[in-house]
């Protein structure tokens, strides 16, 4: 009972509120009703008066011919009033008084000052004061010959402080209605309140305290008064006890195992998941090497990008094979008949097959389909989805292509096959349908939106029942998971199995696991060492003009989720707000062309270049610029060496599943001495929580967070950096690509679905 007083005083609170609003409303119309009484009263008054001013006028008129005394004898007691009328006064035309009733006499200089006025505008006069007694009406009425001129003044004056009365009593008995009502709206809501939410909202908090502290089995309790709370509920309390379960074992798994994983121990790990008798596929749009005409001859170049960053080191370290669409215009000169060839060219580790796609193919399953419908659809970037049914049939016909691709190199031999991102989001169910004995995981690198937004796709369904084709989802965040699941749950007919997060379609089990991705050393590819570096950032600087003690990075595909637009406002702001760090301070963007056959990419490019050169112009010296806004595909050294020698890094995405780039960095910072500047928005801001976390649309935050990075104490500086360092190297790509193989390998063998693949065709 004690417990409830604190939640009963929060009803009463709001029952005083509401009550106060009704009896304030009520108040006023009361006012209102009791002042309408009052002015009616009064028009009788009024009307009266003129009435009675009216029957002695003719009289009056005849009088004031004759000599005061005559008057006086003639009128009588006709001048005396009676009942609320205190009497009538007369004057003459010249203002002098002539005769007026005894309790007139009473008022005369107020009387007196109303007949001046009668006299001065030829008008009649009507006033309604106090003069140290009751209200009065006096009506003053000019009487006129018949030539017109005024010959004297008729005055009758009423007593009216019974309205006045009358109007004081009326609200005594509103006031106590008025208090009544409000002590029937706060006991009716008080009472509401508490039996429809306070004491549900009570019962749920303990029994969420119970599963907290006890690990209670207890379902939710019921009679919440929203159902969606009930449901929701429901899976907070499966999440909570399929997240501790999952986090004793991996709490248990990694006493046993130790903090670090290497490339050497990933191989190893990787032989026990596969078996003997199974390679690793990766299948994704995006290839590792890419080949482009450069002066005549074919030319080798990483595509910038998080996927290729994480992935390469992982069939690196395992061997295998990776499906992907050879998009660079030298790449079937570079590859044999079939499109093979080994990678890295210098070491080889891996078989790479390339998929070829005609021009009209790749313009409607990656730029059109992926990429203006997709791509939108999932970032939170307020950019408008486009969804053809010409680029769908594209993107079906893409994935099947992928699909026979995978099929033919894996033979009949068994197979992990890992799917990547949105692009592929069909292969899963065609793989699964051709060979249910395959082990498939997808991996999605993008954000998962919510189900009303992912709502808006035409073929939803076509694409959920694809992806649950896989043993094994997987995606950044536990959100990102949620989120898929409510999806299903909505747009599909599925049994969901909140505990333990799996989605069965048709005989298949699909389980959904979150997977924040990582990156491995800057060691393992072959960047230059310290003596090699320093001369690669001098010359660095030389080239590019790169003056300022301050340098800040950041390292981008140009792409409108990534926030530079805003990157660059806020280096604006902050140079405007700060000017001391004028010609000490200077930003780099690497920012590498991406998706220019789509029309919004290229109009974002061209905004960038404007708003950097509109920020140059308005701060630049002879010597300084404060933005140098550097276009291209930039190699692993380059990066490495931007990285290394800049003082701070910004990443500030709008909406990211991950955003890699904020852990390379911190892995390039051997020495501690940095600061990182991240999103709230991207995935890694869960992780990397020692960087200044900030919302990129608010532009004085994000300039006050650039001073405060430069500002910082060294000491701290040096301790948050070591921290996020720490947490990078435990958690790199190879810890990641460890996890997932690990939980592929333990999803049990399931039926085919060949419904996955009809659902497409």
């Amino acid at each position: 009972m004690m417990n409830s007083l604190p939640r009963l005083s929060k009803s009463l609170r709001i029952g005083v509120l509401i009550a106060g609003v009704v009896c304030l409303a009520t108040g006023l119309l009361a006012w209102n009703q009791v002042q309408r009484e009052r002015n009616i009263d009064i028009y009788d008054v009024d009307k009266r008066a003129h009435a009675l001013i009216h029957q002695l006028s003719y009289t009056m008129n005849w009088a004031l011919q004759k000599s005061d005394q005559e008057i006086e004898g003639t009128l009588g007691s006709q001048l005396e009033g009676y009942g609320r009328l205190i009497g009538f006064a007369v004057y003459r035309g010249n203002g002098e008084l002539v005769s007026s009733a005894k309790a007139v006499s009473e008022y005369s200089k107020m009387v007196q000052d109303i007949v001046e006025r009668v006299l001065g505008s030829r008008t009649e006069v009507t006033e309604i004061s106090r003069s140290n007694g009751p209200l009065l009406h006096i009506l003053a009425h000019p009487l006129k010959s018949k030539e017109g001129q005024i010959v004297g003044v008729l005055v009758a004056v009423h007593d009216i402080g019974y309205i006045d009365e009358r109007a004081s009593a009326r609200l005594i008995q509103f006031g106590f209605w008025i208090l009544l009502v409000l002590l029937l709206v706060v006991t009716v809501v008080v009472g509401t309140m508490w039996i429809a939410y306070e004491r549900p909202l009570h019962n749920l908090a303990q029994w969420m305290r119970r599963l907290r502290l006890e690990n209670a089995q207890e379902a939710p309790p019921r009679g919440l008064s929203n159902e969606l709370l009930e449901s929701e509920s429901d899976r907070l309390a499966a999440t909570f006890r399929a997240a501790r379960s999952t986090g004793r074992a991996r709490s248990r798994a990694q006493v046993r195992a130790e903090r670090v994983w290497t490339r050497d121990r990933l191989r190893a790990h990787a032989i026990d998941c596969l078996g003997e008798n199974r390679q690793l596929v990766i299948v994704s749009n995006r290839e590792p090497y890419m080949h482009q005409m450069n002066s005549g001859r074919p030319r080798m170049i990483i595509p910038a990008g998080g996927l290729v960053t994480a992935l390469d080191p992982v069939l690196r370290a395992c061997g295998g094979l990776w499906v992907a669409h050879g998009s660079g215009d030298a790449d079937r000169q570079t590859a044999d008949k079939h499109g093979r060839l080994t990678v890295p060219p210098d070491d080889a580790r891996y078989t790479l097959r390339r998929v070829w796609l005609s021009r009209e193919e790749e313009q409607g399953y990656y730029y059109g389909f992926s990429n203006e419908g997709l791509w939108p659809l999932c970032h939170l970037a307020h950019e408008r989805p486009v969804f053809r049914a010409s680029d769908w049939k594209h993107y079906v016909r893409a994935n099947q292509r992928f699909a026979s691709a995978v099929l033919e190199e894996i033979g009949d031999g068994g197979a992990v096959v890992l799917v990547q991102d949105y692009h592929l989001a069909l292969l899963p169910g065609i793989l699964k349908s051709a060979r249910p004995d395959l082990r498939v995981g997808l991996f999605w690198h993008i954000p998962w939106p919510n189900p009303e937004a992912f709502r808006i796709c035409p073929w939803r369904a076509e694409i959920l029942q694809g992806m649950l084709g896989a043993d094994l989802i997987g995606f950044h965040l536990q959100q990102y998971c949620n989120n898929f699941l409510d999806t299903v749950d909505r747009m599909i007919e599925a049994r969901l199995d909140w505990d333990h997060f799996a989605v069965e379609l048709r005989g298949h089990a699909s389980h959904v696991r979150p997977f924040p991705i990582s990156v491995q050393r800057w060691t393992e590819r072959h960047v230059p060492a310290n003596d090699k570096l320093a001369q690669l950032i001098t010359d660095i600087k030389q080239q590019n003009k790169i003056n300022g003690e301050l340098i800040a990075v950041g390292v981008e595909r140009i792409d409108y989720t990534k926030g530079i637009p805003e990157r660059f406002r806020a280096v604006e702001r902050f140079l405007e707000k700060y000017p001391q760090y004028r010609e000490r301070f200077t930003f780099v963007q690497l920012g590498a062309p991406s998706r220019t056959h789509i029309r919004r990419y290229r109009e974002h490019l061209a905004e960038l270049e404007a708003l950097a050169d509109e920020i140059n112009w308005k701060y630049q010296t002879d010597s300084w610029k404060p933005i140098r806004f550097l276009i291209g595909h930039h190699d692993a050294a380059t990066v490495y060496a931007f990285m290394s020698m800049a003082s701070l890094c910004i990443v500030s995405s709008l909406h990211d599943g991950m955003n890699l780039v904020a852990k390379e960095y911190v892995a390039a910072k051997g020495d501690n001495e940095g600061a990182l500047i991240l999103s709230e928005f991207a995935g890694a801001a869960r992780e990397l929580s020692d960087a200044h976390i900030i919302n990129p649309y608010d532009i004085e935050q994000f300039a006050d967070a650039i001073r405060d990075a430069i500002e910082m104490d060294p000491a701290e500086r040096r301790t948050r950096m070591e921290h996020m360092r720490r947490v990078v190297e435990e958690h790199n790509i190879y810890r990641w690509a460890a996890g997932f193989l690990t939980e592929l390998a333990a999803t049990r063998a399931t039926v085919a679905v060949p419904a996955a693949a009809a659902a497409v065709s």
